[in-house]
């Protein structure tokens, strides 16, 4: 079990739920905004893609994201800013000629997802480690594809988070490791529910926290209904864990969330099991990231060393 909690929040993501919940951030205010709501609610990081703020649709704009991370960093209030790099995969077959991406495909190049990440160095960025049958389409992500996606992410100094939909995909994240790829201990993420790769229940979870390596730090996170059951899952298995409109736009049946609420409500899950919600600054210094304000990793003392890791 995990009693000190690394809490990330997920603030929009990039599916179709703006007009599901009026509650979702579009624009970079808006998105930055709940950037810092959630983190005085108490989560320590911030997981944001960006949208189209005229239409709420996928942007992959890098200005989008320097207005989301200026306007965070100047309101003075700590969070760990964490980039998707994980965009521009979407494949869906053209109906008429299945040899061509039709309505929906949006394919970005490794260099092109990593643009962002490259220009605005946050603490980290994800990576998404393999393809997937996501809902209706396909995600797409080939082996090299992630090879060289990992050499940018390195060469610029921004840990990756492993994004894990599948136990396949931790499999490969491995394979990253050993061919050093990845530096320092791994972070993972189980990402849970997500039609139709790794289901959200407790032995899925344990199967793919069962293959990381050694040396990892993982957190995992269910969409929909399951958001707040594997809340408690993560932390009992000895993980941290995920909350956010991304992945959920419910607070209880019938009731639109906030991202501050869905926070709030994890972190009270999190206490009643008897643990604490790591800050910002213990954050960084769990995980060895880089220090925005200075510019130097910070290094992990005997006092961050406890809990959470694999």
């Amino acid at each position: 079990m995990n009693r000190n909690v690394i809490l990330t929040c997920a603030v929009t993501g990039a599916g179709d739920t703006a007009g599901k919940n009026p509650n979702v951030p579009v624009t970079p205010r808006q998105i930055a905004d709940d950037c810092i709501a959630a983190a005085k609610a108490g989560a320590s990081v911030a997981h944001i893609h960006v949208r189209d703020p005229e239409t709420g649709g996928i942007s992959h704009a890098t200005e989008h994201f320097r207005e989301v991370m200026e306007r965070v960093r100047e309101a003075g209030t700590d969070i760990v800013m964490n980039i998707t790099a994980g965009g521009g995969g979407d494949w869906v077959p053209d109906a008429a000629d299945p040899t061509r991406g039709g309505p929906g495909t949006d394919i970005q190049t490794p260099r092109e997802r990593h643009a962002p990440v490259g220009e605005l160095l946050p603490e980290l960025c994800t990576l998404d480690c393999g393809s997937l049958n996501f809902g209706d389409m396909v995600y797409v992500n080939t082996a090299d594809w992630l090879r060289e996606h990992a050499r940018l992410v390195q060469a610029a100094g921004v840990k990756p988070e492993l994004e894990c939909f599948d136990l396949g995909h931790v499999w490969f994240a491995r394979q990253l490791q050993q061919e050093g790829l990845l530096d320092g201990d791994p972070l993972f993420q189980l990402c849970l529910g997500i039609p139709w790769g790794a289901e959200a229940d407790p032995e899925t979870m344990l199967a793919m926290r069962n293959k990381l390596p050694e040396n990892a730090n993982w957190a995992a996170f269910g969409i929909g209904r399951q958001q707040m059951p594997m809340v408690a899952q993560a932390m009992l298995l000895g993980g941290h864990a995920r909350v956010g409109l991304e992945d959920n736009l419910y607070l209880e049946k019938g009731v639109m969330a906030t991202n501050a609420q869905l926070v709030e409500k994890a972190g009270t899950i999190i206490e009643n099991l008897g643990g604490r919600l790591m800050t910002p600054a213990e954050t960084r210094a769990h995980l060895a990231l880089r220090d925005p304000s200075t510019g130097h990793i910070v290094k992990k003392t005997l006092e961050t060393a406890a809990g959470g890791d694999a």
